[in-house]
């Protein structure tokens, strides 16, 4: 008897993504995997129910859902979906395993009671950076989309075009576009701003990157502060002191006078996202620039920042998007979905779910399993909370 995988509509205020798409059911079947979907899951990611019938899957309500399936596949599982996804607790049962972003480094009561509940849930955004993992790495993949984003709402929210144009009326210069943070995200802003036309620079606290900057077309630019040190585990950037980051901000300052587009993208795992950009930064930036904070979910790296608003500060708009791989939830959906059906091809073997504890990808996303928090470091995390009185930690 196959494993049975079930996707139910996202229920998050918002959310347009979904964990399986049509293409992906039809390729479980392969490896002893059936997927049942709650009517209308994809639809608003541009996937419409027959597809999925088209596809092998099977259409059954919500309830039903929670019921037959062995494996429950979200975009948001409870963790990242607190107040709504609440609602979900009682249908899970014991021996369920659930996978999908659970934000497991800071929602931990929901984690306390997905371990209560003998849930076996598995983090997506804990997947290991190693080679084995990179088609499941779920994070990269909704990096790439916000990075994207990113710099078209600059675009459209900056009164200037970005390429260098020869017209009858004369030339017109370039935008120049400067990228906080060169990971995923940022490294898709840059590209994307090329193609636009526009001249970009970037920055990282990690030296090492200065080669991934430089292959897209953007200058890297160098601070003169110690970041020897500024690289963590996974090649993640790593929360560094407060003298550290004013030090940079001073120098950083001089940079923002010549920009007309800032993206910053800098965020630490677990972590409130790391003040880069004072107000007292902006006042030195061209009346009309604009910063587009995609560090806003994690507080913003501006502290002019309004999660979730576009304000005006003395002429400098400042975005701070929300949930930006949702805006495009086609492909976020297609390649959060690709990542998701590989992780589960590990997962299932023999048409059993099989929590290998050998497995570093099965190990290291584990969050709860047999009525415990399993995961090291959240576990680490929960004991800390739990000591503070269950002070609210979300970020």
């Amino acid at each position: 008897m196959p494993v049975t995988v079930g996707t139910p509509r996202e229920t998050f205020p918002g959310e347009r993504r979904v964990a399986m798409t049509p293409r992906q059911c039809e390729l479980l079947r392969k490896f002893q995997i059936e997927v049942i979907v709650e009517p209308a899951a994809g639809a608003e990611a541009g996937f419409p129910d027959d597809q999925y019938v088209s596809r092998g899957a099977r259409l059954v309500n919500r309830a039903e859902l929670f019921q037959q399936a062995d494996v429950i596949a979200q975009v948001r599982t409870l963790g990242a979906n607190p107040e709504v996804g609440r609602a979900d607790l009682p249908l899970l049962r014991e021996g369920h395993a659930v996978v999908g972003f659970g934000e497991p480094l800071t929602a931990f009561q929901e984690c306390s009671d997905l371990a209560a509940a003998g849930v076996s849930s598995f983090a997506m955004e804990l997947m290991p950076r190693i080679t084995r993992a990179q088609s499941m790495d779920a994070l990269s993949s909704m990096a790439t989309i916000s990075g994207y984003r990113a710099v078209l709402l600059g675009a459209a929210y900056l009164p200037k075009i970005f390429p260098m144009l020869m017209t009858a009326a004369g030339t017109i210069t370039p935008a120049k576009v400067f990228v906080l943070g060169a990971g995923v995200a940022g490294l898709q802003a840059i590209a994307t701003a090329r193609r636009l036309g526009a001249v970009v620079s970037a920055y990282d606290v990690r030296p090492a990157v200065k080669e991934q900057v430089e292959s897209v077309g953007a200058k890297f630019v160098v601070l003169n502060v110690d970041s020897s040190s500024a690289e963590g585990a996974g090649g993640y950037a790593k929360a560094m002191d407060e003298a550290f980051y004013r030090r940079q901000r001073e120098l950083m300052a001089e940079v923002l006078r010549e920009q007309d587009v800032v993206i910053a993208t800098a965020v630490i795992p677990g972590r409130k996202a790391p003040v880069l950009i004072t107000a007292e930064m902006t006042a030195g930036m061209c009346s009309g620039s604009v910063i587009v904070d995609i560090a806003a979910e994690r507080g913003g790296n501006c502290e002019l920042t309004r999660p979730g608003e576009a304000i005006v500060h003395n002429g400098i708009t400042v975005v701070g998007p929300l949930n930006l791989p949702s805006t495009a939830p086609y492909h976020a959906s297609q390649m959060f979905a690709t990542n998701v059906a590989a992780f589960l091809k590990l997962l299932v073997k023999d048409g059993v779910v099989n929590v290998n504890l050998d497995d570093q990808i099965i190990r290291e996303t584990l969050v709860t399993h047999n009525h415990q928090v399993v995961h090291p470091r959240v576990s680490e995390l929960l004991k800390a909370w739990q000591e503070a009185g269950e002070k609210e930690v979300r970020i």
